[in-house]
């Protein structure tokens, strides 16, 4: 299968890998001279342009870093009528649920069907082929979202209609985020109680409370060593996860206060 392929970097790099691997003919936008080199090492098409990426392609998939990039390449750029008629369009991108009805929208006169495939997982577990996907779309479009994604992940989870993917990936990332602040605030409570953190962090992934964020946290040997390795990327998401909900009228609740442990709000 042609695929195009917008945001070759940290994620999309070994999604390309992956695919390419696969089998698939990708061709994927590179503005620098690395990426184009590294695109090329993989078997992947270096593009100069969006719409050279997906010209002639039978699904195109987004991977850029925030909502508003997503934006500006589905809805302000040569995307949707670059694509031949009857693609898919799959975007991993953490954003807002109504970003992808509003591209659902704008692709409709093109005949284009868009799933929400938000990601949890880094580049090792699409390395792995163990990439979890959260998909919304129709049965069909989710079906066609498959051939590609089936080349990184498992499991592909059909959540529901469009935008449910987004909603679940928010849910995970409070709850994930809301962990974290937990961890924290009990290595703060271990220090209060004369345990250092170290001596914790070895001591409570063999217990009852062990848990991914915990295990997460322990392999780096402290909360803030943690934090500054993924902080980036957990705190665009922390900020989705409060802006969206805010958007949607929903309550973090409890999520919220051990969030901010960890995550203190601007």
């Amino acid at each position: 299968m042609v695929i195009g392929f917008v945001g070759a970097g940290r994620m999309g790099l070994p999604m390309i890998r992956r695919l390419v691997d696969e089998g698939h003919t990708v061709r994927a936008l590179a503005r620098s001279a690395e990426t184009r080199s590294i695109l090329a090492e993989f078997g992947a098409d270096p593009a100069s342009t969006v719409a050279d990426a997906v010209r002639g392609a039978r699904a195109a998939v987004v991977c850029v870093f925030t909502d508003d990039q997503v934006r500006e390449v589905c809805l302000d750029g040569p995307l949707l009528h670059s694509l031949p008629r009857g693609a898919t369009l799959i975007i991993h991108t953490t954003g807002s649920p109504d970003t992808a009805a509003e591209i659902a929208v704008a692709a409709a006169p093109y005949d284009i069907e868009v799933v929400d495939a938000p990601v949890s997982g880094g580049p090792h577990t699409i390395a792995a082929g163990e990439l979890t996907v959260f998909a919304g779309g129709t049965d069909t479009a989710v079906l066609d979202a498959r051939k590609v994604l089936a080349a990184y992940a498992d499991p592909i989870l059909h959540v529901g209609p469009l935008g449910t993917g987004q909603r679940v990936k928010l849910v995970n990332n409070a709850l994930f985020a809301a962990q974290i602040g937990l961890v924290a605030d009990a290595v703060r409570l271990g220090a209060q109680l004369g345990v250092p953190e170290k001596t914790l962090l070895s001591a409570l992934p063999h217990a009852s409370s062990s848990g991914r964020a915990l295990t997460s946290i322990a392999h780096k040997n402290s909360v803030e060593a943690f934090r500054s390795s993924v902080g980036q990327f957990l705190s665009k998401d922390v900020a989705v996860a409060r802006a969206v909900s805010a958007q949607l009228g929903a309550d973090l609740g409890i999520l919220d206060a051990a969030i901010a442990a960890a995550f203190p709000p601007p």
